[in-house]
């Protein structure tokens, strides 16, 4: 183990002894704020410091083991028992630096996804129709539910925009890289001369946040359009101006919902949308933690502006922020996603982890 995470767990070890006695004394459950910060921290450490207790102890065990090897009755055994200590070390190990590396509390969140159509005319539209299927196709195999906001069909199929939730435990902390450009690769069925088109789509995937956490936002700040509804819905959709457009004026962002035949529904649905949206703005602007959050979500459209490559003459999809070439696409379209996904949240936990070694250095 580095010096560098070494002197962290030494560090935790202290702080949580200090905490302790902290938390024993009597005057300190009168300052509740204190006392429940206190709590929170001591809570948050224990984990990591009752794996470096066993470490340290395993290491022990091995340093006294070794001592036996002078025996030559015993030698063997004494050996056998090193090699058991010594992966029981490497597990321990592994335990305590994911343990370091802090969780985003916004991934045990619901989250939004919004795909959108970028350059392809036709060909882009009917690929988020098929993005948007591989997404609940996966979210079913996971048993989240989905609950469609708003949807902008395209001429020939698929759509221009569709917006929807995803309810489900750590649905954000599963889904929130699939964030960017999405790129496609194949032969369109109105292409004649079967000449491969490339298009993109761009997704972007949003937490929602708790309500308490949710941000505020004035009633003069929100300019409210109705209209009436387009698409499925039967004689409904042509006699009533139940779908509803909020456009929040500083900040121009705007959101339509139609999907609910309710113009109260609609409202709300879009309402909360367009907290999350503004929400993630901020949340973007402030941390700036990784290059993929500093730029826009929804990225520029532009075919060079891509996560991931679906080619379809060669069933492969290229995820190339993390170089991983897989030739299952006929797979994760039909939503077997987490060998995409797991894959890059192992990448980003351990570039999290080299990060926290710098640091500690």
């Amino acid at each position: 183990m580095k010096i560098s995470i070494l002197k962290k767990l030494e560090f935790l070890e202290n702080r949580f002894y200090e905490i302790e006695m902290i938390l024993s004394n009597k005057n300190t459950i009168h300052n509740k704020i204190f006392f429940l910060d206190l709590s929170r921290e001591y809570l948050k450490i224990s984990t990591v410091v009752t794996l470096f207790k066993k470490w340290k102890k395993n290491n022990l065990n091995i340093y006294n083991t070794k001592k036996l090897l002078k025996d030559k009755e015993i030698r063997f055994l004494a050996l056998e028992d090193i090699q058991i200590l010594k992966k029981r070390k490497k597990k321990i190990e592994k335990k305590i630096y994911f343990s370091l590396i802090s969780s985003d509390p916004k991934d045990i969140l619901n989250c939004f996804i919004e795909i959108r159509a970028a350059s392809g005319g036709d060909e882009s539209s009917i690929f988020c129709g098929d993005l948007y299927r591989m997404y609940v196709r996966y979210s079913e195999s996971k048993n989240w539910k989905i609950d469609l906001i708003h949807t902008h069909n395209g001429e020939k199929g698929g759509y221009k925009e569709i917006i929807f939730k995803i309810i489900g435990k750590k649905s954000f902390g599963f889904l929130k890289f699939e964030s960017g450009g999405h790129r496609v690769q194949r032969v369109p069925k109105t292409e004649t001369q079967g000449r491969i088109h490339t298009s993109t789509c761009i997704i972007a995937v949003i937490p929602e946040l708790p309500k308490d956490e949710v941000i505020k936002i004035e009633n003069k700040d929100l300019k409210i359009d109705t209209f009436r509804s387009s698409g499925a819905g039967g004689q409904h959709v042509n006699t009533t101006d139940s779908a509803i457009r909020i456009t929040h004026l500083p900040t121009g962002i705007s959101v339509e919902c139609q999907d609910e035949r309710s113009q109260h529904k609609n409202k709300a649905k879009a309402l909360n949308v367009l907290q999350a949206r503004i929400q993630n703005i901020i949340s973007i602007k402030k941390k700036k933690e990784l290059s993929l959050k500093k730029k826009n979500l929804l990225g520029s459209g532009a075919r060079s502006d891509r996560n991931r490559t679906y080619n379809f003459p060669q069933n492969r999809v290229t995820d190339h922020r993390i170089n991983l070439t897989l030739y299952k696409l006929d797979k994760i379209l039909l939503g077997n996603l987490d060998i995409l996904i797991e894959p890059i949240l192992r990448e980003h936990q351990a570039k999290i982890f080299s990060e926290l070694s710098e640091n500690n250095k």
